[in-house]
């Protein structure tokens, strides 16, 4: 019987994928942001450093300054180094195996997701949580932007809230290739506009320094207490999810070969957990930023980015210029990252969208879904509770990070019950995989329950230790507990050519799918089971009806 019909039905959803590669927008964007997808060979012509430069001008923003500041001016500095430092060492240690899944096997943080622990629908829970990251931090960012405006220019805070979202349209239209350019280009600007006022300032008035370090907080207790410390640190790992905006970069990685190794690392450890150095090194110096202007403007304007550097740029240049180049600091700031929001934020919502509803819409739709979620936050004033909002979410970023990276250091390469190469294609996967849900879920769950008192306020400011030690518990022990049986729904995709090539890189054998008439990569494909084809895992995602989806192989005796 003729499956055509039924086989119209499934290519309804993507009608771009019928024709010529860039005759539509859509074949367009799929194929230059592999959303849904592994990032093929062909593709990616970056060098090691270019990618790695890339992804780090995506950490340019603002964020850190406020968020150094607010829990250095709540707890004093020496509670607020401690809690910065232990946050980043957390970030680092766990953001390692997902860049370096990411950069190996050239796949985004929720396919990585999807086949650690999770399964194909079960990380639809957590690419939602990416998006929300990226949408709060997208309206952090333009706040900053906003306030920035506001004090140079005079524009209203409504104003600046809606230029700051408008702006970054244009520039993520285009993907990778635009966002490459831009970062690689912007960033030693931004960092000599950033630094140069530091050392100015340590340079010529030593005293700073011994400000900075004696700085007692609000409570003008000035002592280390782990509460403190604990406290600030959940408000820092909030930022944990950041590293899964590095691997929408670091997915572009050239094969891992005997000649580039030594770069391939470097930019691999630099990009991905090395992000944290940066942003553990920014936060600190919010700190002292608003220490040192706390006398001229009060608390409540020093965690304010634009009025830190304005204050900075003062004690070192004319008047004229100061405001214009404190300005310019933060619109190249909140540019670099808010088109990094909104590129990841659109994958992440379409990734979930796609996978529920079986229909691939565009990713333009899903950024200015992203966008209108960042300027509702914006218009609220989030600003204003910034270290609440960020120390609720963290509990969640914490559970989904430490859940993944312990699937892949512990599961898969000391208990080998996960299987060891990642697996993100329908029909390969089982829909729920209670490895990564049910730690997930615990873990958030219980973290949140902390963090609003329900425990009694001494264990609140443990929620963010809670969800990473319950994480990082349950993960190997469901794994065992399930045997591992629910990791995997096949483990033939019905392809002879193995996934891998001799030197363990993704394989670079073409095929084309059948359904999109498109030519994709080896890792990308799979068996249909309808027809002696392949189709690829986007035809795959959105066939309603199953039609080319390989049934459940049956259980070995």
């Amino acid at each position: 019987m003729s499956t055509e019909p039924r086989l119209a039905e499934v290519t309804d959803p993507e009608p771009a994928q019928q024709a010529a590669p860039g005759s539509d927008q859509a074949v367009k964007e799929t194929l230059e942001d592999y959303t849904l997808r592994f990032a093929p060979r062909s593709y990616r012509r970056w060098t090691p450093m270019v990618v790695a430069t890339t992804a780090l001008g995506g950490i340019a923003y603002m964020a850190d300054f406020s968020i150094g500041a607010g829990i250095g001016l709540a707890h004093g500095t020496g509670n607020a180094l401690l809690a910065i430092g232990v946050a980043a060492v957390v970030i680092f240690v766990t953001g390692f195996p997902l860049a370096y899944y990411g950069a190996r096997y050239n796949i985004d943080l929720d396919l990585i997701t999807r086949g650690s622990g999770f399964g194909y629908f079960g990380s639809v829970l957590t690419s939602v949580i990416f998006a929300s990251f990226t949408f709060i931090f997208f309206a952090l960012e333009g706040s900053i932007m906003a306030q920035g405006l506001k004090l140079g220019l005079g524009l209203p805070l409504w104003l600046g809230y809606l230029v700051s979202t408008l702006m970054v349209i244009p520039l993520v239209i285009y993907g990778m290739t635009a966002l490459s350019k831009l970062q690689v280009w912007t960033t030693p600007i931004w960092l000599l506009l950033m630094v140069g006022p530091l050392v100015y300032l340590v340079a010529t008035d030593p005293g700073t320094v011994d400000r900075f370090l004696a700085y007692a907080g609000t409570d003008g207790e000035g002592g280390v207490n782990t509460a403190s410390v604990l406290l600030g640190a959940g408000v820092c790992l909030s930022l944990i999810a950041q590293i899964g905006e590095q691997i929408d970069y670091l997915r572009f990685m050239p094969p891992k070969t005997e000649e580039n190794k030594r770069s391939w690392w470097t930019a691999v450890v630099m990009a991905g957990p090395g992000w944290v150095v940066l942003g553990a090194l920014k936060q600190a110096i919010g700190v002292f930023l608003a220490v040192y202007i706390i006398a001229e403007v009060g608390p409540t304007a020093a965690p304010e980015p634009i009025q830190q550097f304005k204050h900075a740029f003062d004690a070192m240049m004319p008047s004229w210029i100061v405001l214009p180049l404190a300005v310019a600091l933060v619109v190249i700031s909140q540019i670099k990252i808010n088109v990094t929001n909104a590129y990841s934020g659109s994958l992440a919502w379409t990734n979930s969208f796609t996978r529920v509803t079986k229909r691939y819409p565009g990713r333009m739709v899903f950024v200015l879904v992203n966008l209108g979620f960042a300027l509702a936050l914006m218009e609220a004033d989030m600003f204003s509770f910034l270290n609440s909002i960020l120390g609720f979410y963290s509990n969640c970023a914490i559970a989904w990070v430490v859940t993944v990276a312990t699937d892949i250091g512990i599961n898969k390469y000391v208990l080998k019950l996960s299987p060891h190469a990642p697996e993100f294609r329908r029909g390969m996967l089982y829909a729920v995989n209670p490895v990564g849900v049910v730690s997930f879920v615990a873990a958030s769950g219980l973290s949140i329950a902390l963090y609003f008192h329900a425990l009694g306020d001494t264990l609140q400011p443990y929620s963010p230790v809670a969800a990473a030690v319950i994480a990082f518990v349950l993960t190997p022990l469901m794994a065992v507990v399930t045997k591992g049986k629910y990791y995997l729904r096949r483990t033939d995709d019905g392809i002879p050519e193995p996934l891998l090539d001799e030197d363990g890189n993704p394989s670079a054998v073409t095929y084309e799918c059948h359904v999109c008439r498109q030519q994709f990569e080896r890792p990308d494909v799979a068996a249909c089971r309808t027809h002696d084809a392949v189709v690829c895992s986007l035809c795959l995602s959105t066939d309603k009806v199953g039609d080319h989806v390989l049934p459940e192989a049956p259980a070995v005796a």
